[in-house]
């Protein structure tokens, strides 16, 4: 598998990220005569999603940039992600899922990155029962968040440590926001001081929002934040070898076979 990213996924990749920003950002731009539908949202954001996906996929397989060996690895670290998901679940943002993402898109490049992030958040919304109209939106949070880890500089030793670990401190606040930012509309009603107002001026959605969003979701981005910290420091660099052991080692035995 390679790091570079080829052109037609590099097209897919931008379209859906301009829509994506478009179906997390729209309170902050809709018109007060707009319908606020969370249900509907959340299926144009998966209408959005999955043929992307499969279009990734059949790019890559097609251009031999990724192999059967790929796929493999691909399964290995959803399946790892989805087992971990549930271990710090309801315990003050206590995550372990962002560890195989932000080392799998760290070595395998950001396209795999993309994919895993997907991957691993549908595996384990269907294993814990969290399949509902917010899945989308996280499957789109944590697939860019794997995409930007294989976009980061390229680095050895503990500078790269150091680098992930600073990735992930802002990844995990980043994607709790973005994931509130995509139900708080719904989640307050109307008439409180943070709630959504349809039409408001930008920045006062947004003050709002912030607010809100600090005192609900601070302390469980802080824990998905140190978690993950902790995690990539203890045990961080013999993953990344093995890992890009594995990516070498499947490299050659394809180009081998070929």
């Amino acid at each position: 598998m390679t790091r570079r990213i080829d052109l037609p996924s590099a097209v897919m990749l931008a379209l859906v990220a301009v829509a994506s920003l478009l179906a997390f950002t729209w309170p902050l731009i809709v018109t007060p005569s707009a319908s606020l539908d969370g249900n509907s949202q959340s299926s144009f954001v998966f209408a959005i999603i999955l043929p992307v996906v499969i279009g990734i996929m059949v790019t890559q397989l097609t251009r031999g940039t990724i192999g059967v060996k790929a796929l493999a690895m691909l399964g290995v670290l959803s399946a790892l992600g989805a087992l971990a998901r549930p271990l710090g679940a309801g315990t003050a943002g206590i995550e372990f899922v962002f560890v195989p993402l932000l080392l799998g898109g760290r070595v395998f490049g950001a396209t795999f990155g993309f994919l895993l992030g997907c991957t691993t958040m549908f595996t384990s919304a269907l294993l814990t029962g969290g399949v509902g109209p917010w899945l989308p939106f996280q499957m789109l949070a944590f697939a860019f968040t794997g995409m930007f880890a294989g976009l980061l500089p390229r680095v050895r030793g503990w500078v790269e440590i150091a680098v992930l670990c600073l990735y992930a401190f802002v990844a995990s606040f980043l994607y709790g926001m973005l994931v509130d930012l995509s139900f708080w509309p719904f989640n307050l009603g109307l008439g409180t001081q943070v709630s959504y107002v349809a039409g408001a001026p930008l920045m006062e959605n947004l003050h709002r929002f912030l607010v809100w969003s600090a005192a609900t979701s601070l302390g469980w981005n802080l824990g998905r934040a140190f978690t993950t910290i902790i995690t990539l420091v203890l045990i961080g660099r013999p993953l990344l070898r093995i890992l890009r052991r594995t990516n070498r080692v499947g490299r050659y035995e394809e180009g081998a076979s070929a």
